[in-house]
């Protein structure tokens, strides 16, 4: 006698993969663990995507419920041309709010990383009781993290079409690969994968894609209007607060992470021998502050 094939249970530990149509846009999304665990939303930043997480959530789905997305522009979320959507932080923050709302996910930790940190302070400043936790891998919130990286950027944001040619080199394969590389010790070189510079390449070279880079370059000068209102939610509700960060990092530098104690006097900072992707090198070290930081406060 034989007897059919069984589908077996998806193991909650491994990575699924969902798309989900929000404000009319197809809007990608990693997720890992169990959902009945306390839930970490992972905010990807420039110019990467939810893949930057692809270990993180395997090392923590035994204890939490993961959620990373794609951000509208970036990855496998849908990449509406700027003909046709009007790009800028605003509304990369209200398509992560709607995802949530629309995935039940009510309270959660938030884990932000570059562009990930103007999204998630608007989404934490706005619904403090929705947040749990902060963890910031260079999440920027305090004039003192920018660094000389940034100056043709503020320049483009007062004169696009000045600067936009210098501006434009930012989007180029070295520049990409520039990101990962700067500041890992040589003897950390050997942890990088040439897939994470070559994957964001790729997304940078569809159609029409540095195009909607360009805007949001453009639109980041809104994001500093917004820090006094993240200063001041950190000042009333002291989130719990971890601060992991490359020590190295050439475009949010640690004077940005240090910062965060005049606000919140008991975050957690962690200063790593690492670059701006600090994941990639140093991984299971930000895993396992991860779980004991997040043991503790929650």
């Amino acid at each position: 006698m034989t007897t059919a094939p069984t589908t077996p249970a998806v193991a909650l530990h491994e990575v699924r993969h969902h798309s989900i149509r929000i404000q009319g846009h197809q809007i990608f999304y990693r997720e890992a663990g169990d959902p009945a665990n306390p839930t970490l939303v992972l905010l990807h930043g420039f110019p990467t995507s939810s893949a930057m997480f692809r270990n993180l959530l395997r090392d923590l789905a035994d204890s939490y419920h993961l959620i990373a997305p794609d951000h509208l522009g970036f990855g496998q979320s849908d990449t509406p041309p700027v003909t046709e959507f009007t790009y800028s932080f605003e509304a990369l923050t209200d398509i992560t709010l709607d995802l949530l709302d629309a995935l039940k996910v009510d309270r959660f930790a938030l884990y932000i990383q570059d562009y990930g940190a103007p999204i998630g302070l608007r989404i934490a400043s706005r619904n403090p009781d929705r947040v749990t936790a902060l963890i910031s891998q260079s999440g920027n919130a305090y004039a003192e993290g920018f660094t000389p990286f940034w100056d043709v950027l503020f320049a483009h944001a007062k004169d696009r079409a000045t600067h936009e040619p210098a501006v434009r080199e930012l989007l180029t394969a070295e520049a990409t690969r520039w990101q990962y590389t700067h500041g890992v010790p040589a003897e950390r070189q050997d942890r990088l994968s040439p897939d994470t510079w070559t994957l964001d390449q790729a997304g940078l070279d569809r159609p029409g894609n540095k195009e909607i880079q360009l805007q949001l370059f453009w639109d980041y000068q809104f994001n500093l209007d917004g820090y006094p209102a993240f200063q001041e939610y950190f000042r009333t509700h002291q989130p719990p607060t971890l601060i992991a960060w490359g020590k190295n990092d050439e475009i949010f530098g640690p004077a940005g992470a240090e910062a965060f104690t005049r606000d919140l006097p008991d975050a957690e900072i962690h200063l790593l021998d690492a670059g701006h992707f600090a994941l990639e090198t140093h991984g299971p070290e930000i895993a396992a502050l991860i779980r004991d930081f997040l043991a503790r406060a929650l």
